[in-house]
């Protein structure tokens, strides 16, 4: 319709310097007159590459989004997207297989998240020759990895209720642990050590504290308390939540058993999610830098991509942040 080669329609849409303006305005209105744009899927095909990165998440797309800590991820992640001109694609298992998912995300490289590095996962990404890089994992010589000190930061948060004068504790650790697999690796593990470390400096090992599982949302934290406090024995004086999810839900359930926070029950939580300055208590728990985790993370994928990357590894650190929520054993 508009009397040009298809050269001419390309340098129009994609490099209008090569034409003269008026042929440019000819195609461009006969264009807007057959309500024609490009083909986007055809301009990825054509161009090996999507501008977008995907994070490849450890669970659903519901109970990911029920944890603010992905919100605050997706921030720093977002921040670098926006800076660079890609999209972010978040990627859930498809029924429920995360290898399922990576062949149909539509991207130019994979933020992967909570995934352990001898999964298919990682081999099927190592395979295809997709730049990816770990977020709390263990590291992967063949990948950018960032972490946080979380041994360090579970460490100094079980030293300081062990300063309070607490002994009889209790862990509300992320889980349920696959059958197959029941050990613990990756920040899990590196938190647990944290607390066996500071354990050990006043004579007691992991063996002497309950240890609760629960996935992070704040009504199994809630449930998993419930089953805890309603053990027989002793209850435990401090309950010690590897994320301040399951911490709210923690105190949601001692609030319902009308049993005091923290007059009789200490809890601290893992994270510092900005709800944690405004809960009731005032959550005690370790700060970790989460935007600038998904800041850095997308940072080392659009490197990667563009062939800059050196195989990073970075580690933040956390700190504890000392609120309202744990206080001495009565």
């Amino acid at each position: 319709m508009a009397g040009v080669s298809r050269s001419a329609v390309s340098f129009a849409f994609n490099n209008p310097q090569r034409i003269s303006t008026a042929t440019r305005d000819r195609i461009l209105a006969v264009a807007d007159e057959l309500g024609y744009t490009p083909n986007t899927l055809g301009r990825m095909l054509q161009a090996g590459t999507t501008n977008s990165i995907g994070v490849l998440l450890p669970q659903g797309l519901a109970q990911i989004l029920e944890n603010p800590y992905y919100a605050r991820f997706l921030m720093g992640a977002g921040q670098v997207c926006d800076r660079e001109g890609y999209t972010l694609l978040l990627t859930p298992p498809l029924q429920d297989s995360v290898l399922k998912a990576i062949p149909y995300a539509a991207v130019d490289g994979f933020i992967v998240c909570g995934l352990e590095i001898d999964r298919g996962e990682v081999a099927e990404l190592d395979r295809r020759g997709i730049p990816f890089v770990l977020i709390d994992s263990d590291r992967h010589e063949g990948a950018p990895h960032v972490e946080v000190d979380d041994r360090g930061g579970a460490r100094e948060v079980a030293r300081y209720l062990l300063e309070l004068g607490h002994r009889r504790l209790a862990v509300l650790s992320i889980g349920p642990r696959p059958a197959a697999d029941p050990g613990q690796r990756g920040p899990l593990a590196r938190r647990l050590a944290g607390i066996t470390d500071a354990l050990a400096e006043v004579g007691l090992t992991l063996g002497d504290v309950r240890l609760a599982e629960a996935p992070v949302t704040r009504a199994d934290g809630y449930r998993a308390t419930k089953a805890l406090m309603s053990e027989p024995g002793d209850r435990p004086t401090a309950i010690l939540a590897l994320s301040d999810i399951l911490a709210y839900g923690a105190v949601d359930a001692l609030q319902e058993m009308a049993i005091e926070v923290p007059g009789q029950v200490s809890v601290t939580g893992f994270d510092d999610l900005a709800e944690s300055a405004w809960f009731r208590p005032r959550l005690t728990t370790v700060r970790q830098p989460i935007v600038t985790k998904g800041r850095m993370a997308a940072d080392f994928l659009i490197s990667a991509i563009r062939g800059e990357d050196q195989h990073p590894h970075q580690m933040l650190g956390t700190h504890l942040i000392v609120r309202d929520s744990a206080t001495n054993p009565a």
